[in-house]
Formats: C-alpha cells, structure tokens, sequence
C-alpha cells in the first residue's frame, strides 16, 4: 500500500527560471537603438548650429565689406562708397606662386563682383540650410584661392621679411573647407534650416547637385 501510495502522487518537477538572454539582448538592443537616435539628433542639431555660424562668417564678411561698418572695412571704406573689396588683399600678397596674378586680380570689377557675390551666395546658403553642395564647391574654390594668396609654406615674404606663419599647410581656410564639404555631405540643412524644403522642390529634385 505505501508503494502505491508513492506511485500515485503526481510527479512534481523542480524548475530553475534563469534570466532570458533573448529578453536580455532585445532590451541591449532596445537601449543601443535609444542612445543611436539620441546621439543622430544630437549630432543633427551641432551640425545645423556649426551650418548657421559659418555662414554668419561669409554673410557678415560681405554686409562689412559692402557698407564699411567699421570692423575689418574701415567706415567709408564700404563696397557701396567706392572701395574695392578686394584691391587691398590681393594688392598684399606678398608670396607664393600666384603673387604677381593675384597684384593683377587686385581691384579689377569682375573679380571684386566675383568675391562679394560669393560672400553672400555661400552665406546665404547656409544659413538657410539650401544649396549646401553649391556652397560648398564655391567655398572651397575660394578658401583654395585665399590659402594661395596667403601661402602659409613660406618662411619669408618676397622682400626676404619673415613671414610669420603659423604652420606650414593647415590654416583656417583649409578649415572652413573642410567644414562647408562635411555640411554638404552630411546634407546638414534640415535642422534649422528649409533643406527639407528645397529638397521636394520639382527643379531641385530633377538637379541634385543643387542641393
């Protein structure tokens, strides 16, 4: 009797619940894909800000080179009373390759026209968070030029004056090329600015080399 006894209870099965590693590794996942979207909006505003402060740089360059407020152009000395906005730079070269074409380039129309319209087509741009690969392209084809006509590799100027240089190669217009291309390639004009915009607009889309 106490056999069957034994035999009849129902058979009870210690189980052991361990922590779920599937459970585990969707909420690792869960969290990762968390810290990716805070970190791309993070990322998406500092762009959009670094965009907005560049642009401020070339559209301020052309508001105080056009009206002479007094900071870099002396007051009267404005594109709009008669100076020239670039006779006084390039007229400075004073070494590299370039520095006789660029004492020819000084003050001429086409090429103060040239620049001034560049100041405001790039600063515009970005700011606006628009044309960023426009901008970048005639950024980057001017800061080349400005470098040439500052040409940090030289240890003297022309009339044997050191020329104070601080580095040979990386001034701030190789920076603020590589900036403007970053913006571009990181299509930095929809926080902040009407890249989304500009981007579903019919001539746009048919051209993307305008966005």
């Amino acid at each position: 009797m106490n056999i069957m006894a034994v035999h009849e209870q129902p058979h009870r099965h210690v189980r052991f619940h361990m922590p779920s590693v599937r459970k585990a590794g969707a909420a690792q996942r869960s969290a990762d894909e968390s810290a990716a979207v805070v970190m791309t909006a993070t990322s998406a505003h500092v762009l959009a800000g670094l965009r907005v402060l560049t642009g401020f740089v070339f559209l301020w360059a052309f508001l105080d080179k056009t009206f002479g407020f007094g900071y870099a152009t002396p007051s009267g000395k404005g594109w709009i009373d008669g100076g020239s906005p670039t006779k006084g730079f390039l007229g400075s070269v004073a070494a590299g390759p370039m520095e006789s074409t660029f004492h020819d380039w000084a003050g001429a129309g086409w090429a103060d026209w040239l620049f001034m319209l560049g100041l405001l087509g790039i600063g515009v741009a970005l700011i606006a968070g628009i044309g960023l690969r426009l901008a970048a392209a005639a950024g980057t084809a001017m800061m080349a030029l400005m470098w040439l006509a500052e040409w940090p590799p030289a240890k003297h100027l022309s009339d044997g004056s050191p020329s104070m240089s601080p580095n040979p190669f990386a001034d701030y217009h190789l920076i603020y090329a590589v900036v403007l291309i970053a913006l571009a390639a990181a299509g930095a004009g929809a926080v902040w600015g009407l890249g989304r915009i500009w981007a579903r607009l019919p001539f746009v889309s048919r051209n993307r080399w305008l966005l």
